[in-house]
């Protein structure tokens, strides 16, 4: 009975949270293929780039490669050890819009982004900035079309999501999850409402009005702040212009990780500066990995459970908690692979949940444990250390 009756629990629970946890992502604005403005003021795509020797040619080609006819390309070389600089170099040789800058060492009182989104702003001439990371990689018609929606909307600053490309089986498992998670920290409407204080962007994707940058004193303004993406938008929307997030995924894409080590090195990183920035944060984080631990640990053994009772004479509650559990998983399978399949993958990574929400609870609590202990987290060479 004790078994049947938990079990019960857990069904109505199970369903409330997959019904709650799939419906906080709401991006009613959509960014869709536009042509080219009868007036083009120029923008300044500007790409911060520390060791980014694999995707710095196919992201800066991309933004060169632009339909949009008035633009300038910065790129900052922040210190790379690698072959990035060189890279640039070439590129440049072959196109005057491209202006490769070698970054200067980190003052004192900076983090590593906002410096070099700080210099390579600097020497922009733009109407318009668009911060653009060196992983992140813009379609054709990308600044055309993003432009046209955000001189729609009236923005001040406008950010995108981007289309997530998936490669490998591990990102195709644990990047759903991830971003889902992340869909219930941050919601896109209470965002775009300029009547709440809700503020986030996303620091792939970036386009912001000069006058507004200069306004509310550019990175600078921010430059100790290591999630300077949330930062800036937030002296954005706070200072009175108008902040928009919309679907991007038409037109600007991402190949964040490649890999389950640096999907861990990165995830945990970012999860241990949001936790650190906003130590309330740590209880949500809490919270959501005991329901991943709960779904990855329980949820492929429930059934199973239920059916070695039945054979040993459980009855009608055995039935009843193999019923329940089956449900379960029916509402979890169609939510996830509604998930997969918008992310552009086979809606039967859906049965991978369990093995996702294991490694996504134990990014969370690993990064938790940071903030915790005061450890700090160490990303492309640079220590990052916060004080709860």
């Amino acid at each position: 009975m004790n078994y049947f009756i938990a079990s019960t629990i857990l069904f109505i629970l199970g369903l409330i949270v997959i019904y709650w946890v799939h419906n906080q992502y709401h991006l009613d604005i959509v960014v869709t293929p536009a042509p080219p403005p009868a007036d083009a003021p120029l923008i300044s795509v500007c790409i911060p780039a520390r060791n980014e020797e694999n995707n710095i040619r196919r992201c800066v080609e991309a933004a060169l490669g632009q339909d949009y006819p008035n633009l300038e390309v910065i790129v900052l070389d922040d210190r790379s050890t690698d072959a990035t600089l060189t890279l640039l170099k070439d590129i440049a040789s072959r196109d005057s819009r491209l202006l490769p800058i070698s970054g200067s060492d980190l003052p004192p009182g900076w983090a590593g982004k906002p410096h070099a989104l700080y210099q390579a702003a600097a020497v922009a001439r733009g109407a318009w900035l668009c911060f653009v990371d060196a992983d992140t990689f813009l379609a054709p018609n990308a600044l055309s079309s993003v432009l046209a929606k955000a001189r729609e909307t009236e923005a001040g600053l406008f950010t995108v999501m981007t289309r997530q490309i998936l490669g490998t089986f591990w990102e195709k498992v644990v990047m759903p999850l991830v971003m889902t998670a992340l869909s219930v920290g941050f919601s896109p409407r209470k965002v775009n409402d300029p009547n709440r204080r809700d503020a986030v962007a996303n620091g792939q994707f970036i386009f912001i009005k000069r006058v507004v940058y200069d306004a509310i004193g550019g990175h600078e303004s921010v430059k100790d702040q290591i999630v300077e993406d949330k930062a800036i938008s937030e002296q954005v929307k706070w200072n009175g212009y108008r902040l928009v997030m919309a679907d991007g995924s038409q037109v600007v894409s991402t190949r964040m990780y490649t890999s389950l080590a640096t999907m861990w090195e990165g995830w945990t990183k970012n999860i241990y500066l949001g936790l650190s920035d906003h130590p309330s944060m740590v209880l949500l984080g809490a919270f959501g990995a005991t329901l991943a631990l709960i779904a990855a640990l329980f949820l492929p053994i429930w059934t199973p459970l239920g059916i070695v009772w039945y054979l040993n004479g459980g009855g009608w509650m055995a039935l009843g908690v193999i019923v329940k559990s089956l449900i379960v998983w029916g509402a979890l399978l169609y939510a996830r692979g509604r998930v997969a399949r918008g992310m552009g993958i086979s809606a039967w990574y859906g049965w991978t949940t369990p093995l996702g929400a294991g490694i996504f609870a134990a990014m969370m609590l690993v990064s938790a444990w940071k903030v915790i202990s005061g450890q700090g987290v160490t990303w492309r060479g640079r220590k990052y250390h916060q004080n709860l």
